[in-house]
């Protein structure tokens, strides 16, 4: 038996919760040893699967567990039939203790609190952030069974409340700092909006929350941390975050950085390190748009030798992840007109470029399609509109080909 649950709970809450910061990334291997310890009838153990099957915001993305909230519910209530207090409150918390299932649990919610409290001040952070939720979210009144009806004027039950409310502070710091980084969240929820009519906001500690978790290792601060830099127009320095946050496992994140790399957006251009944070994106996420990113580098040879048939596949592969999505249409049309990675196929290259005919490749692609005339009657006055338009560089190579004759007539000359 660990000091506040049993070892495979505590081992769990590491792997899950504390250990976030630390890049050990077990989430999965706790959750295991939170279903077999539920196997074994422990409460607990319920409680805290529960959580982890109801999505971001009670746990970290990186871990990428199912969101299943019909199933959270079950394993709450289960929670509160095996008796415990973490359950009880955490289902209270969760709006699923109906009198029903307050009745079932051998704990009253008092009872769970002083339990729970105990083990918060021994220094558990899970424990710690619940607490301070029940003072942050004010199920107090619930747990002590008071109203405004028990205070003999609005002024008394209001600095009841205040008194109360501001509790959470102490405890959202301690869970904070003992691994919780959801506490940090709350903290800066709480300073940044008060709490109406009893907590005045206080700006000024809200700013300071992401930072510190940036700096504490916790990869969603850093990565909001990075979105705060951006949006104050510091790039570099969001970069930085921004690359610290996805190498400790933050998802979604290699496409964006990718970007940053191949753009020069803030940072040195550098289509090799572009390169490699799209195949990170690939490999890690299936992410469609690093399939295109790492398409038209591809296409370029930018960061990887020039590949048009593979950047092809790429292409392909982004189509079929996001059906619908017209962004790597230009260059899809060029490989059908070309016969790129696929056999030439001028109709598909002509829907393609028509389109998405406000783009410069596009309008490259249709250019040379009516010039030609290929899969359709020739058209060169047409063409040569549409390649001026473009403004490619190899859209005004092919544009020297054709010049108009002293009766007002388009040709080609070479």
């Amino acid at each position: 038996m660990g000091k506040f649950f049993s070892d495979d709970v505590e081992t769990a809450l590491q792997y899950i919760y504390y250990d976030n910061r630390l890049r050990l990334h077990r989430g999965q291997e706790g959750f295991q040893l939170l279903a077999e310890a539920s196997g074994r009838g422990d409460g607990d153990a319920d409680c805290i699967m529960a959580r982890c099957l109801s999505g971001y915001q009670y746990v970290w993305p990186g871990h990428h567990f199912p969101e299943d909230d019909r199933q959270a519910v079950k394993l709450l209530h289960r929670s509160i039939e095996r008796g415990s207090a973490l359950g009880l409150l955490v289902a209270k918390r969760s709006g699923v203790l109906t009198p029903v299932w307050q009745k079932k649990s051998p704990l009253t919610l008092k009872e769970a609190f002083q339990q729970i409290l105990e083990k918060a001040a021994g220094g558990d952070a899970f424990c710690q952030f619940t607490v301070g939720n029940t003072y942050f979210w004010w199920d107090f009144l619930a747990i002590e069974g008071r109203n405004r009806n028990d205070f003999p004027t609005q002024e008394a039950f209001c600095s009841y409340m205040t008194e109360n409310i501001t509790k959470c502070e102490d405890w959202f710091w301690r869970a904070f700092k003992g691994g919780m980084y959801l506490a940090g969240n709350n903290l800066r929820h709480y300073y940044e909006n008060g709490d109406d009519g009893y907590v005045a906001p206080q700006p000024e500690k809200a700013a300071e929350i992401y930072p510190l978790g940036a700096e504490m290792g916790y990869p969603p601060h850093q990565i909001f941390y990075a979105n705060d830099l951006e949006a104050a127009g510091e790039k570099e320095k969001a970069h930085y975050w921004r690359l610290q946050a996805a190498e400790g496992g933050q998802p979604g994140l290699w496409y964006r950085i990718g970007c940053s790399y191949y753009t020069g957006d803030g940072i040195e251009r550098d289509y090799q390190k572009a390169c490699e944070c799209f195949a990170r994106a690939i490999e890690e996420e299936n992410n469609a748009y690093a399939y295109n990113g790492m398409g038209i580098a591809l296409f370029h040879g930018r960061g990887v030798p020039q590949d048009r048939a593979k950047a092809f596949e790429y292409f392909s592969h982004a189509m079929r992840l996001q059906k619908g999505d017209v962004f790597n249409y230009p260059y899809m049309a060029n490989c059908y007109l070309d016969g790129m990675g696929t056999a030439p196929d001028f109709q598909q290259a002509y829907r393609m470029a028509w389109e998405t005919k406000d783009e410069p490749r596009s309008l490259y692609v249709l250019g040379r399609i009516y010039c030609e005339g290929l899969g359709m009657p020739q058209d060169i006055a047409m063409g040569v509109e549409f390649l001026d338009r473009s403004g490619l560089p190899e859209a005004m190579e092919e544009r020297k080909h054709y010049k108009k004759t002293l009766f007002g007539r388009w040709k080609r000359v070479n």
